[in-house]
């Protein structure tokens, strides 16, 4: 799978999901997970504020959709935003073996390390999906930087 608008078709699923965190109340990041061959696997959003829980991040929530995989390899992790070093670190653990981020302008995260170790990044810089998190960053910066770790400037 190596054509751009199958990769837009696969940041689709991840936009509904960050839309669908927006609406609970929560942070809109959407991820999914795709076989080799395209198929869906698992999708989820983050759910840090709906559910209690720091570790529900929308690539986890994808990852345990996606059920138990007998090899992760030949997968596709597709994130409206590029990883945090959690997520970056699951993504390392199973071998997953491509990342498709819609962006990394609003935050960068591991998916440099995650190249540097073998991992496949495709950045395709969305608009829509910066405007999703500078709208949500603008409105909510507190619940940002709680679920990056940081302490809000």
């Amino acid at each position: 799978m190596t054509h751009v608008a199958s990769f837009e078709a696969l940041l689709a699923v991840a936009r509904q999901e960050a839309r669908l965190g927006l609406a609970e109340g929560g942070i809109p990041i959407g991820a999914a997970l795709f076989g080799p061959d395209g198929e869906p696997l698992g999708r989820g959003h983050n759910r840090r504020v709906q559910d209690g829980d720091p570790s529900t991040h929308a690539e986890t929530a994808a990852f345990r959709a996606a059920g138990r995989q007998r090899d992760y390899r030949g997968t596709t992790m597709v994130t409206t935003l590029s990883p945090c070093w959690y997520c970056s670190g699951l993504v390392r653990q199973f071998g997953i073996g491509h990342v498709v981020i819609g962006e990394a302008t609003t935050f960068h995260g591991g998916h440099d390390w995650l190249a540097e170790h073998g991992v496949r990044i495709t950045l395709l810089d969305d608009p829509e999906c910066v405007a999703l998190m500078r709208d949500f960053i603008a409105a909510r910066p507190e619940l940002w930087f709680e679920d990056i770790g940081q302490p809000e400037d």
